[in-house]
């Protein structure tokens, strides 16, 4: 456990040594506060519960794509400065290098979405909300968030440089999100299993509305650790050829 914080502890460093990090959280934090104000506070009267829901609805969006940036350079990068060539001698495990890069990703996320509190903490100037949901909500985007990290970071495990493991995680992510629209042209049982399967729909919806489920705090998890134990092997198997 203690190898899994270093290394998450030197990753999270680097997002903070290099332009691109303070640029993601300038974007996240930029985008977030225009889509608050434009749509979910807009110019018609609308209950608290509601502009929160749509502030949770479209920093979804926004925490999918900061997860994707944030997790193309993890191993991507090292491939391309030819480091995660140490991995053949440094003594670590796999599991211990993709679960390290993965905290170090999600912390600096969460980070993120502590700083955009101040936009739900403005509804309370003119309405009332529940902290349970603000608490719910903000729950859903860290899962969210980190799924999608999750994705990405198997897609830089694949991939040669930065920028192709960002497309081919963008590309992984898009497909789950817009697989749910398969699901109204198919029929049961494989209808169920295309909603189930959908990052976005179903899932996150229930967190946006300020509603705790289990079930899908199961899919999330399951999602994360799916996507990361198939970086671990994919590492192994690069270890191997090597």
């Amino acid at each position: 456990m203690n190898t899994v914080l270093l290394i998450a502890r030197r990753e999270l460093a680097a997002y903070f040594a290099s332009i691109s990090g303070y640029v993601i959280l300038a974007a996240y934090l930029l985008v977030s506060g225009l889509l608050f104000n434009v749509y979910a506070v807009g110019n018609e009267p609308r209950l608290s519960q509601e502009v929160l829901s749509l502030f949770f609805y479209f920093s979804s969006g926004m925490a999918m794509v900061s997860g994707v940036l944030l997790a193309m350079r993890l191993v991507a990068e090292e491939r391309q400065t030819h480091t995660l060539v140490l991995l053949r001698t440094a003594p670590v495990t796999e599991r211990q290098v993709v679960w390290g890069k993965f905290l170090s990703a999600v912390a600096f996320l969460a980070l993120a979405l502590v700083i955009s509190l101040y936009m739900p903490a403005l509804i309370f100037l003119h309405g009332k909300v529940s902290l349970a949901q603000i608490a719910t909500g903000y729950l859903g985007l860290l899962l969210l968030g980190a799924a999608c990290i999750a994705i990405t970071l198997l897609a830089s495990v694949w991939s040669p440089t930065q920028l192709i493991a960002g497309v081919i995680g963008g590309v992984l992510v898009a497909v789950l999100v817009v697989v749910w629209m398969l699901a109204h042209v198919t029929e049961e049982p494989l209808k169920q299993f295309l909603n189930y399967v959908a990052l976005h729909n179903i899932h996150f919806r229930t967190f946006s509305t300020g509603t705790f489920s289990l079930r899908d705090l199961v899919y999330y998890l399951g999602v994360i650790v799916l996507f990361l134990e198939a970086s671990v092997r994919s590492l192994e198997a690069w270890r191997w050829r090597e």
